[in-house]
């Protein structure tokens, strides 16, 4: 299976999140963490799903900090939805690929 989600960083995240002219999926997550690992296939699935029409991208919150501090992270996995820069869902802690779809399908719609 390919990697379709997008790796985001600190150094990357304004362009790629904050200026997208998509609505954009930050998945924040680390190696040591059962359930990210856990949604890891659903969010790749989405990516691919969802390709062209939202940007759906991990960030591993060991390697940045800057970001997962600014927005508050405290558990993980965290998914921030963003449309314009702002954050406009949030789903903390594992859940179902259903459910990431209708909350993906309700900023689409």
């Amino acid at each position: 299976m390919g990697n379709y989600s997008i790796e985001i960083t600190d150094q990357n995240f304004e362009e790629v999140v904050l200026n997208s002219d998509k609505p954009v999926l930050v998945d924040f997550w680390a190696e040591w963490c059962g359930p990210c690992l856990m949604i890891a296939p659903a969010i790749e699935e989405l990516a691919q799903e969802y390709q062209g029409k939202f940007v759906i991208g991990k960030m591993n919150v060991d390697n940045n900090s800057e970001v997962p501090m600014q927005y508050g992270i405290r558990n993980i996995p965290t998914l921030l939805f963003f449309k314009g820069g702002n954050i406009i869902d949030k789903q903390v802690g594992a859940s179902a690929k259903s459910a990431l779809k209708s909350k993906l399908e309700a900023i689409l719609a």
